[in-house]
């Protein structure tokens, strides 16, 4: 699912909407997406992580409150992975080759990034993240 869809669903306990997914973190190393970040009602943000998360066409469903993670412990994610809003727009090469601009991501079930959705003079496209596929941010390679 691309990122732009899940950051489109709320996020849900038993149909009750608690929230929604404002952006991704993921880990620095390896670039897999660790959960989200998730702007509540009460306009606290908090921290979800994706294996505790239930993702359905329709919304992000939670099985308890308490694995909504409280501010503190999203500020210790932030500090050890890389935001998505934060990586957007980033130079992307393949193989030693610029390919275009981070656009956006393509993440499989268990956070693995599957594809990098990337610009390219003002058309999207599709290239598989391999071992290969190097971001980067202001002169910073992030993997």
């Amino acid at each position: 699912m691309r990122a732009d869809q899940l950051l489109a669903l709320p996020v849900r306990l038993h149909g009750i909407q608690l929230g929604r997914a404002v952006d991704l973190l993921l880990d620095r190393e390896e670039l897999r997406v660790l959960g989200f970040d998730v702007l509540c009602g009460d306009g606290g943000h908090r921290f979800l992580r994706l294996p505790t998360a239930v993702i359905r066409d329709e919304q992000i469903g939670i099985l308890s409150p308490l694995l909504l993670l409280e501010e503190d412990e999203l500020a210790v994610y932030q500090a050890r992975t890389f935001a998505l809003e934060s990586l957007r727009g980033c130079a992307v090469e393949a193989a030693g080759r610029r390919v275009g601009t981070l656009e956006d991501v393509v993440v499989g079930p268990n956070g693995a990034l599957v594809d990098v959705i990337v610009d390219v003079d003002g058309e999207e496209r599709r290239v598989p993240f391999d071992e290969t596929v190097r971001l980067q941010r202001g002169g910073r390679s992030a993997a």
